[in-house]
């Protein structure tokens, strides 16, 4: 009963170690040393704009952060998401390799206009406000009793 339990405490514990991730920036995975080829890591950035190669699920590009790059190699089941694109800010997961390349797994990113404020005159922006007139008749509503 005992080598059981040592057994499943075991396949836990390395379960746990094996897809435990450390959140890294890209200027403190450049300073790592080896430490940095063990572990499994993520990274975020913006992706380089032009440096996007696709070849199916498979694609090359560059993250920058501040004045750092970091060329990433994404081999995943799944094609990057649709938000991937040129300055998307995007998180690779994976494991840095001595060739100085990020090797991803995973990749997730966002495109930060899809959450920005539409500036008036575009599509599905509010009108713009004609004045405390017209904010004072649309909160007064009509007067009770009448």
């Amino acid at each position: 009963m005992a080598v059981i339990v040592a057994a499943l405490g075991y396949l836990a514990y390395t379960g746990v170690q094996e897809s435990k991730s450390y959140y890294v920036t890209i200027r403190e995975l450049n300073g790592m040393g080896n430490s940095a080829y063990s572990k499994r890591l993520r990274v975020a950035g913006n992706v380089v704009p032009g440096s996007i190669r696709r070849q199916g699920t498979h694609v090359q590009f560059e993250l920058m952060e501040q004045d750092r790059t970091l060329p990433v190699v994404y081999s995943g089941t799944e094609a990057p998401p649709d938000t991937f694109k040129d300055n998307a800010q995007a998180l690779a997961e994976g494991r840095f390799g001595r060739d100085g390349v990020f090797h991803a797994t995973n990749i997730q990113a966002k495109c930060a206009s899809k959450y920005a404020p539409k500036q008036p005159g575009q599509p599905g922006a509010a009108p713009p406000a004609q004045g405390a007139a017209q904010k004072a008749s649309l909160t007064a509503g009509p007067a009770m009793g009448q």
